[in-house]
């Protein structure tokens, strides 16, 4: 028998979050099933609520950074048991069978459905899919991450989307001693790559629009900081990084900044404006520079990245929230005044 429990959602594009209930699937053999306590508020929550990245399948219940403890397990599952700390990011089910899937990549699957996102998506056995706003959720095992004992619950909410997004990229590029890398932008995506790279023993700057985050940014690990709104940013630092992480999702000069990239550098877009950018042919062609993108991670990275973090320490800044705060803070994210990801408590729900 399905159950009913409270959730927020999101009804159309110009209505806020409002209190409802949603129901939850039994719990079949190969399920886990667990009690939400904390999730993460992604400024992808908001360009899905807002009809920003196409119309979305109203009601919406949001949040792809979630964290909780099992309380029900299926009569075939056997990598977890009731008690266990766990999460769930982006997806919760892939084809499993093409390509990307064989080769623990399933957040780029091709197969039959996709990547099935944590909401917004439609699940295999067609019912739709809602997110973490709400009090529980039952997932496939194998779609199901372990949070280290040494993660705080609350914490570990934000590292299943802002800390794989970044992690993955890192490590794609091999991110470590005598790289160089420049993240733009120090918001929830920004302060995890600084972080991250600084754990992975690079060298970190941090490229924003002011320098008003300046001490955050060194404190955070980062060597170097700078304002990209003062012109001479772009010719003090041309030709200085092997790696740029672009975390805002605002339309950028890209030439300017692979200007700023060694030759073979990488610029890696992880922001997703509205827009489309314009790419300049010359910066690209004239260091033998590259664009590229990323999209979160695999089930195995993402494990790896938590992993990670317990051992290294990294863990995101939060501020914990009442779920009856969530349309304030979604105003406050779209105005950056957030140091540096909303946390919904979600006992308050």
């Amino acid at each position: 028998m399905s159950k009913t429990v409270s959730a927020y959602a999101a009804t159309s594009a110009t209505e806020p979050l409002a209190r409802t209930t949603i129901s939850r699937r039994d719990v079949g053999p190969h399920d886990v099933a667990f009690d939400i306590k904390f999730a993460g508020i992604c400024h992808s929550d908001i360009h899905t609520v807002k009809a920003e990245w196409g119309a979305p399948n109203y009601p919406v219940v949001p949040g792809h950074e979630i964290a909780g403890v099992v309380t029900e397990v299926g009569s075939e599952v056997t990598r977890y048991q009731v008690g266990d700390r766990v999460g769930v990011g982006c997806f919760v089910d892939s084809c499993r069978e093409c390509e990307n899937c064989v080769a623990g990549l399933e957040q780029y699957c091709t197969g039959r459905g996709g990547m099935r996102g944590t909401y917004n998506s439609v699940g295999r056995d067609g019912s739709p899919t809602y997110g973490g706003y709400s009090q529980s959720i039952v997932v496939d095992e194998n779609y199901v991450l372990r949070i280290p004992d040494a993660i705080a619950l609350d914490a570990a909410a934000p590292l299943l989307c802002a800390g794989i997004t970044l992690y993955s990229p890192l490590r794609n590029w091999k991110a470590g001693p005598g790289m160089s890398v420049a993240v733009v932008g120090l918001g929830g995506l920004g302060h995890m790559g600084v972080k991250l790279a600084a754990a992975m023993g690079a060298e970190v700057t941090v490229l924003s629009q002011s320098l008003k985050k300046m001490e955050d940014g060194l404190r955070l690990g980062a060597s170097h900081y700078y304002a990209t709104s003062d012109p001479d940013t772009f010719k003090k630092l041309r030709n200085s990084f092997d790696l740029i992480l672009n975390t805002v999702s605002a339309n950028l000069d890209l030439g300017a900044y692979l200007s700023l990239l060694k030759v073979d550098g990488t610029l890696v877009e992880l922001g997703m404006p509205e827009h489309a950018m314009t790419v300049p042919p010359f910066p690209l062609a004239g260091m033998r520079r590259s664009l590229s993108g990323s999209m979160i991670g695999g089930i195995a990275e993402t494990q790896e990245m938590l992993d990670f973090c317990a051992e290294h320490g990294v863990t995101p800044e939060i501020e914990v929230i009442d779920a009856s705060y969530v349309n304030e803070a979604y105003e406050r994210v779209l105005a950056s005044d957030v140091r540096y990801r909303f946390v919904i408590d979600a006992s308050t729900i």
